[in-house]
């Protein structure tokens, strides 16, 4: 057998794993899209974000209640050591991000507070920049200064398209919390199931989501009135499920797979796809679509980050490397 044969046999599995990753995260990418039409319908009919959040979450939690308690059978140390990762996974990379894309989303469309999330990339290359003292490349400054252009012509400064300042503040909460969502995908053990970490997650996210609730932090407002998709009345219970089952559970997981398959610079990467699909699914759904100098720049934040992640400097992260199994 020459050495060439070896190295190909060695590439092709390796090749093969990444595709069904990219394949994965893909899917994740479209299933997380799907949340902001279906949560903007439920708040057009009289939803507060928390409501829609809190019943999200708490769906979704008790959809992997049963999944996640199987998965830990034989696992409970490796929970245990996990646990503060578990914590802050469910507090800031679900509730942090759910309740400022939500709220988001009540003062603007679902595409442009998705495109304002989607500088976490940016704020990562900050944080890197500050607290390693090191300056980042040119491709990652060249792209920073795109991105926050872009950023300028998705706010339309000109007033022909109106953008709350509550609307960016919460979209940019979001950010934080996606940037936090793509770190804590590569700071588990390996002997965690993704399973559990979402699970786990979940619930933590959803007793967060209604102490806040309790406390008065987040308005809670139901409503049983048809929603409107497609032109459609639909009953309520049609984009609840979807979030719960679809856009939560079946997301979440799928998107903690490709993170641990991929790594956080090629799955993030991967996950600028949501903002393709989140406009699509805008304007088939919702009959919703940002402005032109909205969608320029849209492009220019996704050439930004794009030009970012290009950068071997870029966020500082490298691919997980394998962990050694803890005893117990």
């Amino acid at each position: 057998m020459t050495t060439q044969t070896i190295l190909t046999d060695a590439v092709r599995p390796a090749s093969r794993a990444q595709a069904a990753g990219i394949a994965v995260a893909l899917l994740s990418a479209l299933m997380f899209a799907l949340s902001g039409p279906f949560a903007k319908s439920l708040m057009d009919s009289g939803w507060s974000p928390g409501a829609a959040v809190l019943l999200r979450v708490g769906g979704a939690a008790l959809i992997l209640l049963v999944p996640t308690l199987l998965a830990m059978r034989g696992r409970w140390g490796t929970l245990r050591r996990s646990s503060k990762v578990i914590v802050l996974y469910g507090i800031v990379a679900i509730t942090g991000a759910q309740v400022g894309f939500f709220n988001a989303v009540s003062y603007m469309s679902v595409g442009v507070a998705l495109l304002i999330e989607y500088l976490a990339p940016v704020l990562l290359v900050l944080l890197v920049w500050a607290r390693t003292r090191r300056r980042p490349g040119a491709l990652t400054i060249l792209g920073t200064v795109v991105a926050i252009l872009g950023m300028v012509c998705v706010l339309d400064l000109t007033g022909a398209q109106t953008v709350h300042p509550l609307g960016v503040a919460w979209a940019l909460l979001a950010a934080v919390s996606l940037a936090t969502y793509f770190v804590l995908g590569t700071r588990v053990s390996d002997d965690l199931p993704p399973l559990v970490l979402a699970g786990g997650g979940l619930v933590v996210g959803t007793v967060t989501v209604a102490l806040c609730g309790a406390t008065g932090l987040l308005p809670m407002t139901f409503s049983t009135s048809d929603v409107t998709m497609l032109g459609v009345q639909l009953s309520w219970l049609v984009p609840i499920l979807a979030l719960a089952l679809i856009s939560t559970a079946a997301a979440y997981v799928t998107g903690i797979v490709a993170t641990a398959r991929l790594g956080t610079r090629l799955a993030s990467f991967v996950g600028l796809s949501e903002v393709v699909f989140a406009v699509l699914a805008s304007w088939l759904l919702l009959a919703e679509l940002p402005g032109l100098l909205q969608l320029l720049g849209g492009v220019g934040i996704l050439a930004g980050v794009i030009l970012v992640r290009s950068d071997r400097y870029a966020l500082g992260l490298t691919p997980p490397r394998r962990r050694r199994k803890a005893a117990g």
